[in-house]
């Protein structure tokens, strides 16, 4: 999550510069960027290797799951100079107006995943540590072809020598909006943290329904990231063309999209996402039928209530990408600490109270408030930019004019 927003903050720097045809700017920013990425990549790595047994007992891991985690955890953490990367590559082509690319690369990968994961579990025997490498393996893939693609589909992206040298002014601007936002999603990475450790506590059964219905939510809701992610890149270029009136008319079309996937959404998972749950249960002779039937209960239960804020969620990834399109990362922090809270605050205070029931709705809670205050945020920022830049504003709609129809006469 480091990563995905800390690379998210470095292109859209990228995509402000191509917005106002600063093609120098970009160069620079491509040579800034992969600086800032490599470096994080080592970090991140060794930091992970160096605090994963401390924060598997922080939460709670229980000792029968602790090796397969400690193990699964240790490979992936190599893997993280790939994610980094691919994220950042795919950024790049994003901000040069290719948002189609990366989703077929990231479809082309997926399945790359699925299929190694298949060999190396079933025919390999290697378990757990055979889906880790299944993974590692899919990411690597995934930069080859995402650094081959933009080699040969866009020149402008190609290191110069000319721009290989580092700019202290260049890359701080860079930092200004990468490291809030990587501290966002840090932010939320925590709290998806603690709710897992307060889920851990409640014994391996409430683990699989959650840790099931979970992943059926991310399936669900990833068209609602994606066209976030698209709007961040169509702000920040359309910023740097100071095209303020594009800038919302693509937030009303992607206000319309998110709320009819949030509803497809929420009748879609009501009706198949207990036999998705099933998928995701090891029906071996260790389990019951009891226990089955548990897990399915509780992940049923708890797709039933995420469903019902499916809409506040997609509101968050619209208006806080658009927010940080802009280039103002403060709001969208302070929406990220603000569902911190919300998110922490309801898993143990409402876990304590009702048990594991409590911990469902702590992600729905944090969704409504988070995305109240990015909502009002953007309608401030919107009204505050269109009074105090109107001349800026009136001459990017000018330019776009002139290169769309040549000279007025």
């Amino acid at each position: 999550m480091i990563a995905f927003g800390f690379t998210g903050g470095l292109t859209v720097i990228t995509a402000q510069r191509f917005g106002a045809r600063d093609y120098d700017g970009v160069k620079m920013s491509v040579f800034h960027c992969l600086l800032a990425a490599l470096i994080l990549s080592v970090v991140l790595t060794c930091a992970l290797i160096f605090s994963l047994n401390p924060l598997l007992r922080v939460m709670n891991m229980p000792k029968e799951l602790f090796a397969d985690a400690y193990d699964f955890m240790f490979v992936m953490s190599l893997s993280t100079v790939m994610i980094v990367l691919f994220n950042l590559l795919s950024g790049f082509i994003r901000a040069l107006g290719d948002s189609k690319t990366p989703l077929y690369f990231l479809i082309f990968c997926s399945l790359i995943n699925i299929m190694l994961n298949f060999i190396f579990i079933k025919y390999c025997g290697w378990g757990v540590i055979g889906s880790a490498m299944g993974t590692l393996t899919s990411n690597a893939v995934s930069v080859i072809i995402c650094f081959i693609y933009m080699w040969q589909k866009f020149p402008l992206l190609r290191l110069d020598k000319k721009f290989m040298r580092y700019n202290s002014q260049v890359m701080r601007d860079h930092l200004k909006l990468a490291f809030p936002m990587a501290l966002q999603f840090s932010i939320l990475s925590f709290s998806i943290m603690i709710i897992q450790s307060v889920c851990n506590s409640f014994g391996p059964d409430i683990i699989a329904a959650f840790a099931a219905a979970f992943r059926i939510e991310q399936f669900a809701t990833q068209p609602l990231l994606a066209l976030g992610l698209s709007m961040a890149t169509f702000t920040a270029q359309n910023w740097g063309a100071h095209l303020l009136s594009r800038i919302r008319r693509g937030v009303k079309y992607a206000f319309i999209m998110s709320t009819i996937i949030s509803i497809a959404g929420f009748f879609l998972i009501r009706k198949i996402g207990s036999g998705m749950i099933a998928m995701f249960i090891d029906t071996g002779d260790n389990v019951s039928g009891n226990d089955i039937a548990l897990i399915l209960d509780v992940g049923r239960q708890y797709l039933i209530i995420s469903t019902m804020f499916y809409f506040f969620l997609g509101m968050i990834f619209v208006f806080r990408n658009t927010i940080q399109g802009m280039g103002k990362p403060l709001l969208p922090l302070l929406s990220c600490i603000l569902e911190l809270v919300v998110r922490a605050f309801s898993a143990i205070v409402l876990a304590a109270a009702i048990g594991y029931k409590g911990i469902m709705y702590a992600g729905p809670l944090a969704w409504l408030a988070a995305g109240l205050l990015v909502i009002a945020g953007y309608l401030y920022y919107i009204r505050k930019f269109s009074k105090s830049d109107r001349f800026l504003w009136t001459m990017g709609e000018i330019k776009q004019q002139l290169r769309q129809n040549g000279p007025i006469d």
